[in-house]
């Protein structure tokens, strides 16, 4: 029992070390507007019914926020790169 408590936890580490690395990367290509690019990858993810890539995309737009205190974080921008997705995921499935 101890073994798979211990094979969870990796997994799970694992798990935080791929969105960290997905947050640095976006940060690196372009940090003032990375959490966007996060919350686009996220908001697609989820027009396309992929749970487990928007809530990746999520965890990953939540780590831009708290690494860098340069990205632009406005709702105005967000609800529109929302209704961008999800019209765009209608025109795709259509």
């Amino acid at each position: 029992m101890i073994s798979a408590f211990f094979r969870w936890l990796e997994h799970r580490r694992a798990v935080r070390r791929h969105w960290q690395a997905d947050a640095r990367r976006l940060i690196d290509d372009d940090e003032p507007r990375a959490y966007y690019a996060a919350q686009r990858r996220a908001a697609r993810s989820r027009t396309q019914g992929d749970r487990a890539a928007f809530w990746h995309w999520a965890k990953v737009a939540s780590e831009i926020a708290r690494r860098s205190r340069v990205t632009e974080m406005d709702r105005a921008v967000l609800q529109r790169i929302v209704d961008e997705e999800s019209t765009a995921g209608r025109h795709r499935d259509a």
